[in-house]
């Protein structure tokens, strides 16, 4: 079969690599100059390694991206890594990332800590998430973790990823799946994402795939039984079958003949935008090597968390500068998207020097912005129950995007594992 797919993330790309080893014929549609979705990246030329827009890394349980890299024989380029996560507390820092750290946390009185590690074990090791999504990730964590533990532990990060509209809505399934599938040990690819990226797109252009980048689809319509047409930049081409791999509201924008229902499913499904700026200084921010920070906005923090990467990937890899993100999660009506880059880095040096009181902003080399608005779903109460399907009512039309992996969070993993889903479909 003829079969386009609209996007080169990785579960466009995930999805074309399993049908054209079934031989089928794939075009691959990308409005973008590279392939790579909200996991693309991009490089300075004194670095050794890429940088990711959004930050992104796997973990050791994430079997779907583990055998794509095995697929594709790649595997030995995987490095994981146990970096430092540190918790906010009185106005410091405070490891979080094993049992002996979670013992020393002031933070939480023995009774707190004993409810939270029970909780946590319980979450890792059963998977009763159809009933969770009956109730809110507040009242479950209420009920069997505490008040103080849901407060000082949970509520800064819900809060901090869908605000203060959306975070008492959130179902507890949500943060059942986000316990449930990670590791403290990390995982990244040697030379960035994007070099994995690249390989794979050169491996995927190799095998016949065809990707037609800075193709922009505005179109996609059924004009007889037996074929598709996608439009792109005002020229036409038929497929017998065809992929979506992009945001609801955008699918439906471009897909006309869908039903009235359908769309309204698609369209009722709400999510948070993403801003990240990425800064490269001439120092380390944290002397003590800490990599992730939680950061309570209720602090003043202008953002959800702080990532230093080269406390992850050496120094050495981006000569010696220090790489930082600074990311939040927000409304898509935010300013923070439409705010020019020299001014969203004023408001986010305070946080830095907040963080470690020698920061000057003689520090920073370089700074970039990133941002995306369709970067998180907000998972309602019974949201199994609203997630449309795969498979459109348009027969041959297939939409694949973030917002029916379900109960699992968005993540690279779940990017793979959606384009195996819908390739399987397609047979």
């Amino acid at each position: 079969m003829k079969i386009a797919i609209i996007g080169s993330g990785l579960t466009g790309m995930t999805a074309a690599w399993n049908l054209r080893k079934q031989g089928h014929e794939v075009t691959i549609f990308e409005k973008e100059k590279e392939p790579g979705g909200l996991a693309r990246g991009f490089r300075e030329p004194q670095w050794q390694d890429s940088v990711e827009c959004f930050y992104h890394h796997i973990f050791t349980g994430d079997s779907d991206i583990l055998s794509l890299f095995k697929d594709l024989g790649v595997s030995n380029s995987v490095e994981f890594r146990s970096p430092k996560t540190v918790m906010y507390y009185r106005g410091k820092f405070y490891p979080f990332d094993s049992i002996p750290s979670a013992i020393l946390y002031p933070g939480l009185g023995l009774g707190s800590k004993i409810r939270f590690g029970f909780v946590g074990l319980y979450l890792r090791l059963f998977s009763p998430w159809k009933e969770m999504e009956k109730v809110t990730a507040e009242e479950w964590m209420l009920k069997y973790a505490g008040e103080h533990v849901y407060r000082s532990m949970w509520e800064p990060m819900m809060l901090g990823k869908f605000g203060e509209k959306y975070a008492k809505e959130v179902n507890m399934a949500w943060l059942w799946a986000r316990i449930h599938s990670r590791s403290t040990s990390l995982g990244t690819f040697r030379g960035g994402f994007q070099t994995f990226i690249n390989i794979f797109s050169e491996k995927l252009i190799a095998n016949g795939v065809e990707i037609r980048f800075e193709s922009n689809v505005t179109q996609i319509k059924r004009q007889k039984e037996s074929s598709i047409t996608v439009t792109a930049d005002g020229k036409n081409d038929d497929f017998d079958r065809v992929i979506a791999t992009i945001s609801p509201a955008a699918f439906s924008a471009i897909s006309p003949d869908l039903p009235a229902d359908y769309r309204q499913s698609l369209l009722d499904l709400k999510n948070m935008g993403a801003v990240v700026m990425v800064l490269s200084l001439k120092h380390p921010l944290s002397p003590e090597g800490y990599y992730w920070y939680n950061l309570p906005k209720s602090e003043g923090f202008p953002f959800l968390s702080l990532v230093e990467h080269t406390n992850f990937v050496p120094r050495e890899r981006f000569g010696n500068e220090t790489i930082i993100y600074a990311g939040d999660y927000l409304e898509t009506d935010h300013e923070y998207f439409s705010l020019p880059k020299n001014e969203l880095l004023q408001r986010v040096l305070p946080g830095l020097k907040k963080i470690n009181p020698n920061f000057e902003e003689d520090w920073v080399i370089n700074s970039w912005k990133f941002s995306a608005k369709y970067a998180q779903p907000i998972p309602f109460i019974n949201q199994s129950e609203h997630i449309p399907s795969i498979e459109t009512p348009i027969n041959g039309l297939y939409l694949a995007s973030m917002s029916q992996i379900y109960p699992w969070d968005r993540g690279m993993n779940y990017a793979v594992r959606m384009g195996n889903t819908v390739a399987r479909m397609i047979g």
